[in-house]
């Protein structure tokens, strides 16, 4: 097997077999990213919509200009997932706004609507990124700003769900409902909480 096939492997698992990435967990790292991405238009937009919406990294590749191009806050972006082939509501914030708006303005004037948003520097637009290309963008800006564990393109939409569990108290039958998840349970531990809180309340003195 070449590197390159070893590499699909990791980012494609076999059916019925996961791979455990973690969210980011702290604001200051967020941020720490953020810097890192400045002058980067499209990885900029590229992170903070992903972790502002919870896309799979495979829907956020596919998203086209048309789609966000007039977006204000508070505006519904509606698409198809891949993955379920259901329909998706989700209400546009400010940090989805801003990063959209910044990235069109690095591009030509009017650029066609069925055009891409996040574009190749080979393909202008007319082929999606692939995930392995978004997994292995996620891992090297983990690596440079000091993060340990293991990253990847699910961890935008892992950063979500942990946000707003941990700083803006989401409910978890909310996050249930984002994730399209059947139990609690199964948020809990798909956000990398359940074990941490499990592990925290065993720690208290009695």
């Amino acid at each position: 097997m070449t590197a390159k096939q070893k590499a699909q492997a990791r980012n494609h698992p076999k059916k019925g077999s996961t791979i455990k990435v973690e969210p980011i967990k702290t604001r200051e790292d967020i941020d720490k990213i953020r810097v890192l991405l400045r002058d980067k238009p499209r990885d900029l937009a590229l992170f903070d919509i992903g972790i502002n919406t919870n896309l799979r990294a495979v829907d956020l590749t596919r998203l086209t200009i048309g789609q966000v191009r007039y977006l204000h806050v508070g505006d519904d972006l509606v698409l198809k997932e891949s993955k379920t082939g259901k329909h998706r509501r989700i209400t546009v914030n400010e940090r989805v706004y801003l990063a959209a708006r910044n990235l069109l303005d690095t591009m030509p004037p009017d650029p066609p609507d069925d055009a891409l948003l996040f574009q190749g520097k080979k393909t202008m637009g007319q082929k999606p990124l692939t995930t392995s290309y978004i997994n292995m963008l996620v891992k090297g800006w983990c690596k440079q700003v000091g993060l340990k564990g293991n990253y990847g393109a699910h961890t935008l939409r892992k950063t979500f769900g942990f946000v707003h569990r941990k700083f803006h108290c989401t409910p978890i039958v909310d996050l249930m409902e984002m994730f399209n998840h059947s139990s609690q349970r199964q948020t809990l531990d798909y956000l990398c909480i359940q074990p941490e809180e499990i592990r925290n309340h065993y720690l208290k003195v009695i």
